[in-house]
């Protein structure tokens, strides 16, 4: 199963990104495809916190739009929202523990997590901190 991270979610929807034209047609055909594929809850969040700041973008989304967004992803039925379950602690403790994590990357940690604790076979991610985490193979499908 493939888990997508915020960041590919973000390109994918906000027309004004550069790797807009890259990101949408991946997300549309994991969505529209018979394969299962994942979000991890954070990047949902995550997700709705960044394309709505506007801070960060000169013109955020409207929250509507951006939960209209994630309506649409979620009518896949593909589509796997992982969840903490009874195995997420043990994973995420370890996994801060090997890469000695704090602050800000815990973030990055627990999304990891999710992805390990449900049997993931790649994070599609454009963030290189997740190489933090050789256990789970994270690879940006927007380069060749």
């Amino acid at each position: 199963m493939i888990a997508v991270d915020t960041n590919i979610l973000v390109y994918a929807h906000r027309e004004d990104s550069e790797w807009h034209e890259r990101a949408e047609p991946l997300i549309r055909e994991l969505a529209e495809g018979v394969e299962a594929w994942a979000i991890p809850w954070p990047c949902v969040h995550e997700f709705l916190a960044i394309t709505t700041h506007p801070r960060i973008f000169r013109t955020p989304t409207p929250l509507l739009a951006a939960l209209d967004q994630v309506d649409a992803w979620f009518q896949s039925p593909s589509l796997v929202k992982l969840a903490e379950d009874e195995d997420y602690w043990a994973t995420l403790r370890t996994l801060i523990g090997q890469a000695r994590i704090s602050g800000p990357r815990v973030h990055d940690a627990r999304v990891a997590a999710l992805c390990l604790a449900h049997a993931v076979r790649e994070l599609w991610t454009s963030d290189r901190d997740f190489s933090m985490f050789p256990a789970l193979r994270a690879r940006n499908p927007l380069v060749t």
